[in-house]
């Protein structure tokens, strides 16, 4: 339930902010928020894993998923040409 209302925040959010977005900004935008929504589901399958070392991995895979997301979409910003 918190990832279904993180995203729909996150949905109002990018409505918002996409008034005066080029569009690489909005796809840069769309692919972050991926990321961070399955980066928020891994998170809550290490909060019900059964062992300390699949909390962890999961953990950490959500934290790569995260970073991946934040540099891919700083890539598409940074080759954006405001078109």
């Amino acid at each position: 339930m918190r990832i279904l209302a993180q995203a729909a925040a996150a949905a109002g959010l990018l409505a918002l902010a996409a008034c005066n977005n080029t569009p690489a900004e909005d796809v840069a935008q769309n692919v972050e928020m991926n990321a961070e929504n399955a980066a928020d589901a891994l998170e809550e399958r290490a909060d019900n894993a059964t062992t300390e070392g699949t909390e962890d991995a999961l953990e950490n895979r959500a934290e790569a998923v995260r970073d991946a997301g934040e540099n891919k979409a700083d890539a598409i910003e940074a080759n954006d040409t405001g078109h």
